[in-house]
């Protein structure tokens, strides 16, 4: 079953609707809580489902460059061992050593270049991890606070039902922990 909070928060405002046209005060005090609840709990849904995308994209990358990194670095082996070669051969003198001595400066060359671009891209890694961990820690701070919503709307209903009001008072208190938790996956 695919949750979609778009459409439980019409629901729970439909039900909200219906039963404010009862002309009780606490009723309509509590579908109008029911409502709120609904709401904030589609915007932490939605909210948790942009973080969850965000941490997969960016482990992804982070993937990504991990391999162009062991791809630079298998370069970078495979050109020291080609500038040994010609330096060896360098060393044996002859007619083609100073041409040897070229080429294994050449290979020198791109060695630093490899070395280069396989740091950068494991720095890129690592920026693509911590940012990965962050939206992943905002998720899961958005799952509780939707969590939260979700608990406070079937306080509320059952408020309804049983004309309890410390179970209202308990849905209330339970939004505004969720929207502490919403606030928070934005500053922790």
């Amino acid at each position: 079953m695919v949750h979609d909070p778009a459409l439980d928060a019409h629901e729970h405002a439909e039900h909200a609707e219906h039963a404010a046209h009862e002309r009780d005060p606490f009723i309509s005090r509590v579908a109008i809580t029911v409502a709120v609840l609904a709401v904030l709990a589609a915007v932490a849904g939605s909210l948790e489902t942009v973080e969850g995308g965000k941490a997969l994209g960016a482990s992804s990358e982070a993937v990504l460059r991990q391999d162009e990194a062991t791809d630079r670095w298998s370069e970078f082996q495979a050109d020291g061992l080609k500038r040994h070669m010609y330096t060896i051969a360098a060393a044996g003198g002859g007619a083609q050593a100073d041409a040897w001595r070229k080429t294994a400066k050449d290979e020198s060359a791109k060695q630093a270049t490899d070395r280069k671009k396989a740091t950068e891209n494991e720095s890129d890694r690592d920026r693509l991890l911590a940012e990965s961990r962050t939206h992943e820690g905002r998720h899961h701070w958005l799952t509780g606070s939707a969590t939260l919503f979700e608990i406070g709307i079937a306080m509320s209903t059952v408020a309804i039902i049983t004309r309890r009001r410390w179970l209202s008072f308990g849905a209330t208190a339970f939004g505004v922990c969720g929207i502490l938790l919403l606030g928070l996956s934005y500053v922790v």
